[in-house]
């Protein structure tokens, strides 16, 4: 019963992870250079707080992961540390995959 809950709980992490990484990738190459080199503000305007509920939805589900999962707290700065670096949800990615794998092993 834990490890199917521990399963669904890092199912949940690894699409929060993506939605996130994916909001941060949109924001920082996408709509702030839209807004400083066309001057369309509009782009962070509604960019910026996609991300930020993106953000906080990942924050969450990785609390919320965290009892099942065990993290470590070297995992841990990792998974923080990915969420704010562009493309960083690719590497969240493979060590939420790993640590599925070792839950489920």
């Amino acid at each position: 019963m834990i490890q199917a809950q521990g399963k669904t709980a890092l199912q949940g992490l690894r699409r929060a992870a993506l939605a996130e990484g994916t909001t941060l990738v949109l924001l920082i190459l996408v709509a702030v250079p839209l807004k400083h080199l066309a001057g369309w503000p509009l782009a962070v305007q509604v960019m910026g707080p996609v991300h930020g509920l993106a953000f906080l939805a990942w924050v969450w589900a990785l609390v919320a992961s965290a009892p099942l999962a065990r993290w470590r707290p070297l995992e841990l700065a990792q998974l923080l540390g990915g969420a704010v670096v562009p493309f960083g949800a690719l590497v969240n990615d493979r060590l939420i995959r790993r640590k599925a794998a070792e839950m489920a092993a």
